[in-house]
């Protein structure tokens, strides 16, 4: 399926869409990741540096997993250009790890993912997302892995309108609120739109649960590394 990134589709979702039935399901996560402490410490700038840099460390763990779930959504992919795509955004997902993470890294003093294993969450959340794209349908690995596309996108935009007074929370706002990443998750949400509309109710309500499953883990990943979340023995 061949979509246009120019094209006017909201990344909040048309009301008739499954993408806007996906969203009504976990409205009530979306407005609890915007109140907690670690976003809002972003936005205002009072975020601990320790726990952005746990995060950062954490989101470089979680990269290279949900590359590789990228890598299986691409290999299920009914249609060419869809290959393509999700294989690219496996690509791109770990030339992010790379260079921006890299970057972050050096500001936050050169702290790297060897030196600290995969936090609780972080295994959690990857191995439901490897689990989901392997042994399930196209659509449930598309259901699974669109909250790290689409939540990042609404995040990223809403914090985009306040910024942050702190230069390293400024540019990643910037990255999460760039018209680029928006364009590339307005493809997803429509290849998400288009496949669940062939669906059956059951295949629909199974993808619903991994995408209500995955967007928890969302709000877990940035509530781990508000905690600076360690493995407890």
């Amino acid at each position: 399926m061949t979509v246009d990134e120019s094209a006017p589709i909201s990344v909040k979702a048309s009301e008739t869409s499954f993408s806007a039935e996906l969203w009504q399901a976990i409205e009530p996560v979306y407005a609890a990741i915007l109140a907690h402490p670690f976003i809002t410490g972003l936005a205002d700038g009072t975020l601990p540096k320790e726990a952005f840099g746990h995060f950062v460390v954490q989101d470089s763990h979680y990269l290279r997993d949900y590359a590789r779930a990228l890598s299986v959504c691409a290999a299920k992919a009914p249609d060419e250009d869809d290959i393509r795509a999700f294989a690219g955004d496996a690509v791109g997902a770990v030339a992010a790890e790379q260079e921006m993470h890299g970057a972050f890294m050096a500001d936050l003093g050169g702290a790297t993912e060897h030196d600290a294993p995969v936090a609780p969450t972080t295994r959690a959340y990857t191995s439901y997302l490897l689990a989901t794209v392997y042994g399930g349908s196209f659509l449930d690995g598309l259901a699974a892995v669109l909250p790290c596309y689409w939540i990042y996108a609404r995040v990223g935009e809403a914090l985009l309108e306040r910024s942050s007074p702190d230069p390293l929370y400024r540019r990643w706002i910037a990255a999460y609120g760039d018209e680029t990443f928006q364009a590339v998750v307005r493809r997803v949400v429509a290849l998400t739109d288009h496949v669940g509309a062939e669906a059956t109710d059951a295949q629909r309500a199974r993808a619903l649960e991994h995408f209500v499953t995955t967007s928890r883990y969302e709000w877990m990943f940035w509530d781990a590394a508000w905690r600076r979340e360690t493995w407890p023995v």
